[in-house]
């Protein structure tokens, strides 16, 4: 009595599952006087879990696989009651022993409740001493068996209570990051690990809507074991467990990808061999005898982005327990948190690029009814003076004034443009920012920033095969002058106008090659894309030296 004691005492000082269930198996052990001991945890209609006392690793990974229910360990599933036997291999259940197993004869099984469900069995053979267990035995391991479903009991509630603070740790991490900014890819693979990490599980994805396809889902995102063999690969919507989930909008579990008829092949598209990734082994290259790593347990839970419906899928290796019912909930959970998270990311975001262009456009509003109103009045104000001027050269400099005003309104008026465009940064970014990475870019070779002007709406008026042109064109000048024209000097202006857009670089170089060496070859291709577009081309030197292309190309109506 004084052991039992003891023993439910140190019961219920554990917290940990894994060392409760050892504790309850080894206290069994000692009690009964019994040479092995092992406590398995039903589940699936066998045995989940096989936690084996009395034998070594060694012989342990000798027999191989451990039971999983069947003979008189699947009696006690299909019956939970105490069972004691003299002889194992008289009962009629009895399914024999595999391969490096120790001899056993006598035999005690209780089973262990968590409020009146069954969570396990408890299994002692070989009484020390040749003798069979007898009542007593029986009677202190059922007793033990009520100590230790309080505990394991305990123990759930705790490593509960413990898996829920470390979800409410990763969501807050995630929306964290999110207010601070980060890109939304970055948030999905941070909502993957994390996720990973807190249910245990060996490998995540994350997959989108499929670009093009409404009917098929790309990986986006996957992080862990043999993630690298599933990036970027697609499932259809429909037979496959994420798009079961992404239909349904509920989660969808599996205890065994690889006996599931759901589950379906990503490595479908892939023509890499027989290494390729599929749902059945998560990419593990199961039956292609290259000794990957298979998966067994999976779960699916739907993901709603503004891309569109996504899924969550989390899988575990095939020898590992499946996602519970708990486990699914609260995976559930983090998955629509993560997507509300998204959601009040991308809000704000639209907000404040709201914001910038609203005060873009008062800017723009500014700089047109003041700036270029005033720039305006006052060159009309210095032309008129010039009658009044007697002096040749006086009036010649304020002539000079009045054209740098002129042009100061159309560098004026050209910023406007600038301003009133998205800038979203979608792919089609204008003319306008293409030109200008163009000619930041060129810096670097030429020693010196280049001077660009704009004039006119060049993003909404020029086409997009021309627009594609007009920049190749650009940069070809540009990479001309650089090798070739020694410049000090380059100055680019695009006008836009409505009949045509035209292109006109200038440099203060070394001028044109004589006899046609040099870079003619891109003179002639210039020349080329203009006539391609039904415009022209024009090279030659301006007063002054130096080199001047101009490039013109018709716009449609």
């Amino acid at each position: 009595m004084r052991s039992l004691l003891d023993a439910v005492m140190s019961l219920g000082r554990g917290l940990e599952l894994p060392q409760v269930l050892r504790g309850i198996v080894e206290a069994a052990v000692t009690l009964t006087d019994a040479e092995y001991g092992a406590l398995g945890v039903v589940g699936g209609g066998g045995l989940s879990q096989f936690l084996p006392v009395g034998m070594d690793e060694e012989l342990i990974a000798s027999i191989g696989r451990t039971p999983c229910g069947r003979g008189i360990l699947g009696e006690l599933i299909r019956n939970p009651a105490p069972l004691r036997l003299t002889d194992l291999a008289d009962h009629p259940h009895s399914a024999g022993f595999p391969a490096n197993h120790p001899p056993m004869r006598t035999f005690l099984g209780v089973p262990v409740r968590v409020r009146d469900e069954v969570f396990g069995n408890l299994y002692l053979t070989e009484k020390r001493g040749g003798g069979a267990f007898d009542a007593d035995d029986e009677a202190v391991v059922a007793t033990l068996s009520i100590a230790a479903g309080v505990a394991i009991d305990n123990a759930r509630m705790y490593h509960e209570s413990r898996r829920r603070e470390r979800w409410l740790e990763a969501l807050g991490e995630i929306t964290r990051s999110l207010l601070s900014g980060t890109e939304a890819d970055e948030v999905l693979r941070l909502i993957a690990r994390r996720a990973m990490e807190v249910a245990g599980a060996d490998c995540a994805a994350v997959l989108l809507p499929a670009a093009g396809s409404a009917e098929q889902l790309s990986v986006a995102v996957a992080c862990g074991t043999g993630a690298s063999r599933i990036a970027g690969l697609r499932v259809p919507v429909d037979g496959s467990l994420p798009g079961m989930a992404v239909r349904g909008g509920q989660p969808v579990v599996t205890d065994d990808l690889r006996a599931d008829p759901r589950a379906y092949p990503l490595g479908t598209d892939r023509t890499d061999g027989p290494g390729a990734a599929d749902d059945s082994n998560s990419g593990a290259g199961a039956g292609s005898g290259s000794g990957e790593e298979v998966y067994g347990p999976a779960v699916a839970v739907p993901l709603q982005v503004d891309t569109g419906c996504g899924a969550l899928r989390l899988c575990r290796l095939a020898d590992r327990p499946p996602f519970d019912d708990t486990e699914v909930r609260l995976i559930s959970g983090f998955a629509d948190q993560a997507v509300i998270a998204l959601e009040l990311a991308r809000r704000r975001a639209e907000s404040e690029e709201l914001t910038v262009l609203h005060d873009r456009d008062r800017i723009a509003r500014d700089l047109h009814d003041l700036a270029i109103q005033r720039l305006f009045a006052t060159g009309i104000t210095l032309q008129s003076a010039t009658r009044l001027i007697d002096r040749p050269e006086a009036a010649e400099r304020v002539g000079r004034a009045v054209g740098d005003l002129d042009t100061t309104i159309k560098i004026i008026r050209s910023t406007i443009f600038g301003l009133r465009t998205t800038g979203d940064g979608a792919p089609d970014r204008g003319l306008r920012r293409d030109l200008t990475d163009t000619v930041s870019r060129a810096a670097g070779p030429l020693g010196f920033a280049p001077a660009l002007r704009i004039d006119g709406p060049v993003d909404a008026a020029v086409p997009e095969e021309v627009a594609q042109h007009l920049v190749a064109v650009a940069a070809e000048a540009l990479s001309n002058a650089a090798r070739h024209a020694r410049a000090r000097r380059v100055d680019v202006a695009v006008a836009a106008t409505a009949g045509e857009v035209a292109l006109t670089v200038t440099d203060d170089g070394v001028g044109l090659p004589a006899g046609g060496s040099g870079h003619i070859g891109g003179l002639a291709n210039m020349r080329a894309r203009a006539e391609m577009l039904g415009g022209r081309f024009e090279a030659g030197t301006p007063e002054g030296g130096g080199t001047r292309l101009v490039w013109r190309v018709p716009l449609p109506g």
